[in-house]
């Protein structure tokens, strides 16, 4: 296994185990991480880790890494309770990676934002999550209560 499939695991394991400091470790001080919700830079990748850590409820991950002429993805499946609606939630994501200086210094998240919104919000995510309004809200509303968290935290 390669140094960087080995940090990745390394970064996935720590978030079974709800271990923000470990994987807070594994980026790049000018790390760049976008997914659905989020598009962030230098320290706010790890802050989000560390939010959705305290928040998790009941979650659980099972993942998967692997390498391909030199390029590291995951395969990671998390399982929890929305904390906005206690609606249980299986997302299906595909992570890519870059690194710089042994750490994660470019980390795209990809998933379906439609099947995700069903069922984290239920009615309003079947009707509306293929919208662009939808998922410009929950952006924003997902980016405010991270700066609130680091605010509060950082």
């Amino acid at each position: 296994m390669s140094a960087h499939q080995e940090l990745i695991k390394t970064f996935y394991t720590a978030f079974q185990n709800l271990d923000y400091e470990t994987m807070k470790a594994c980026y790049h001080p000018d790390a760049y991480f976008r997914d659905e919700a989020f598009e962030l830079n230098g320290i706010e990748p790890g802050a989000m880790w560390h939010m959705l850590c305290e928040r998790a409820d009941g979650m659980t991950i099972d993942f998967s890494v692997t390498e391909k002429n030199g390029q590291v993805t995951a395969h990671w499946e998390p399982k929890y309770n929305f904390s906005q609606t206690g609606r249980f939630v299986h997302n299906i994501i595909d992570a890519e990676f870059e690194f710089k200086d042994g750490k994660i210094i470019k980390h795209i998240d990809r998933f379906n934002f439609w099947r995700w919104s069903r069922q984290a919000l239920g009615l309003p995510g079947l009707l509306l999550g293929w919208t662009p309004l939808l998922r410009k809200k929950v952006s924003q509303m997902a980016m405010g209560n991270l700066k609130a968290f680091m605010a509060k935290n950082y």
